[in-house]
């Protein structure tokens, strides 16, 4: 991944969504407001290699084999943990499906299971979130292939005045925010913050 040694920058005042979306667009225009900026050439946005990291947000599958009463979808809470029964709190933020498994199964271990076999997957990804000039801005569910235009597109599209060729999309990268101005065809992950902004002619 290039350096993060770029400028700063602020977004400017979003539209506000529907009532329900509203705490969610609060903690994605704070991740977003002050993130570091890639030029349009870089378009760095792009996660590093490997399998996908859970996060607030996202909704889990976790099956406990032979143990029907541990069995649920569970969602991934605001401290990135999923509350299951006997064993409490577990960490889920940053892990993978695998990861996360085989954690669940160390917890059941632990006095509850002899041999427990666990499997986790991704029952429902993350919102991703637009703001700026499009019809309806807000959270919106992620569907795999996504991109920018089709996230518009969700939204209700764009307004007159919005710009049709690029937006700034932020990303949560190693933990950090950063954004980037990226072409209408740009791959959209879920949790991204798509901000379309206004054009001059």
């Amino acid at each position: 991944m290039p350096s993060l040694k770029i400028g700063q920058f602020c977004m400017g005042k979003p539209v506000m969504g529907r009532r329900f979306a509203s705490l969610a667009l609060a903690a994605a225009m704070t991740a977003g407001a002050c993130a570091p900026r890639y030029p349009a050439a870089d378009y760095a946005l792009t996660e590093p290699a490997g399998p996908y990291r859970l996060a607030s947000g996202d909704r889990l599958r976790v099956i406990v084999f032979g143990q029907d009463n541990l069995s649920n979808i569970y969602a991934v809470d605001g401290a990135g943990r999923i509350a299951m029964p006997l064993i409490g709190s577990v960490e889920a933020q940053g892990r993978t499906t695998q990861q996360l498994a085989q954690a669940i199964e160390a917890r059941l271990r632990g006095g509850y299971l002899r041999e427990p076999k666990v499997s986790v997957e991704v029952d429902t990804y993350r919102p991703f979130f637009v703001l700026g000039e499009v019809t309806q801005s807000g959270q919106f569910p992620y569907v795999n292939g996504m991109t920018v235009q089709t996230a518009v597109a969700i939204a209700g599209g764009f307004t007159p005045r919005g710009q049709r060729n690029s937006a700034e999309v932020t990303r949560q990268i190693e933990g950090q925010p950063v954004t980037a101005t990226v072409p209408i065809t740009y791959p959209v992950q879920p949790g991204d913050t798509i901000v379309i902004k206004e054009r001059w002619f």
